[in-house]
């Protein structure tokens, strides 16, 4: 049980990825704040994970991770709830894919704000409890577009960058208070939507992996478990491509 009376906070946690790494804590013990915008989703999702795991061990907040005012008000009442916080993953964020001449402003603006300012304010309001507590974790969600870049995603691909800057920056900042912050890089991985992919565009996909197959949600939530639990205690700063040898 890795991650036994702790308490994680997952952006984005009612569904796909996100909602994969808290079934993944659940099991190793934990608890989780899942804090998503689709009111609907998220409380299925809790629900579902309180039948399965224990009543309270999963809560669902509905939050606009882009707000301050909201992020604050909601990292205090789970705060007041629990009385810690000791992981938190930055994993919430869209795609509103174009080529660069195409994208508006605002269809880069919307990107960034939830990929990245959004990391960066519930990191912010989650650390001030970090910090008392003189312990915590922090893992955000990034891509292996963040690391190469891909055409049609310049907003993205941004958003994944500055939060490889983002754990770097805030690595150095915090070690000093034992916050250890880290990044995972996930290359393609099994969703629904790479599941409608032509079968041409999937052997493309495959020709560019040296393990020949997609990733899948599991092994993103188990790095991120990793990075979340004792025997990542002298990691931070780090990138954890989950790209099966992309990056090679």
């Amino acid at each position: 049980m890795k991650l036994e009376n702790k308490l994680a906070i997952v952006t984005g946690g009612a569904r796909g990825i996100g909602k994969k790494i808290c079934e993944t804590f659940l099991k190793e013990g934990g608890s989780v704040a899942i804090f998503d915008v689709n009111e609907e989703e998220g409380k299925k999702t809790a629900s579902e994970f309180n039948e399965s795991f224990g009543s309270g061990k999963a809560e669902f907040y509905k939050v606009d991770i882009t707000s301050e005012k909201n992020v604050e008000d909601t990292v205090d009442a789970v705060i007041d709830k629990s009385g810690a916080i000791d992981i938190l993953v930055n994993n919430a964020g869209i795609t509103m894919d174009n080529l660069m001449l195409r994208m508006s402003v605002d269809d880069w603006k919307k990107v960034i704000d939830i990929n990245l300012t959004g990391a960066f304010i519930c990191s912010k309001f989650t650390v001030k409890h970090m910090m008392k507590a003189r312990s915590g974790k922090i893992i955000n969600i990034s891509s292996i577009v963040g690391v190469h870049g891909n055409a049609g995603q310049a907003n993205y691909s941004a958003s994944k960058a500055g939060l490889i800057g983002l754990t770097k920056t805030l690595a150095r900042e915090l070690a000093g208070r034992n916050i250890l912050v880290n990044a995972v890089a996930p290359g393609y991985i099994e969703t629904e939507m790479t599941g409608k992919l032509p079968d041409k565009v999937k052997e493309a996909l495959l020709g560019q992996i040296p393990t020949k197959r997609l990733g899948s949600v599991d092994d993103v939530a188990n790095s991120v478990l990793f990075l979340a639990g004792s025997d990542s205690d002298y990691i931070t700063g780090t990138v954890l491509s989950v790209d099966g040898g992309m990056g090679i």
